[in-house]
């Protein structure tokens, strides 16, 4: 994984990589600070994405592989990840996925979840 990030995901893997995550074009490019436009063209030219994003989107692959094992489906991973959450402040996690820290904070919660500590 080291190396995916330093050398970058290639556009067309990170296709391959996403399928599975109900993440809109819009939504990559909110959580990875670039434009909608700019993600296009990535796909057009099978770009690589830097190492900050790289490192972004397998993180972000990694939590929902996460989650979806918490919940038993990717489908209420995500809907926990849109309802407010009272122990994160009554913000909506997904709301955070665009920074390291709030997928940290996420990642928390969950393991807080799964030792069932409630959140």
């Amino acid at each position: 994984m080291i190396r995916a990030v330093r050398e970058g995901i290639p556009y067309v893997q990170f296709r391959n990589l996403v399928k599975s995550i109900p993440m809109t074009y819009e939504d990559w490019s909110l959580v990875l600070h670039i434009s909608e436009r700019t993600l296009q063209r990535y796909k057009k030219e099978n770009r690589v994405f830097d190492p900050v994003e790289s490192e972004k989107i397998l993180r972000i692959i990694m939590l929902f592989n996460f989650g979806k094992q918490l919940f038993g489906s990717v489908k209420d991973f995500n809907s926990w990840l849109n309802t407010e959450n009272v122990a994160m402040g009554g913000i909506r996690p997904r709301e955070i996925l665009d920074t390291t820290f709030g997928i940290d904070w996420i990642k928390d919660e969950l393991v807080r979840i799964e030792q069932g500590v409630m959140s």
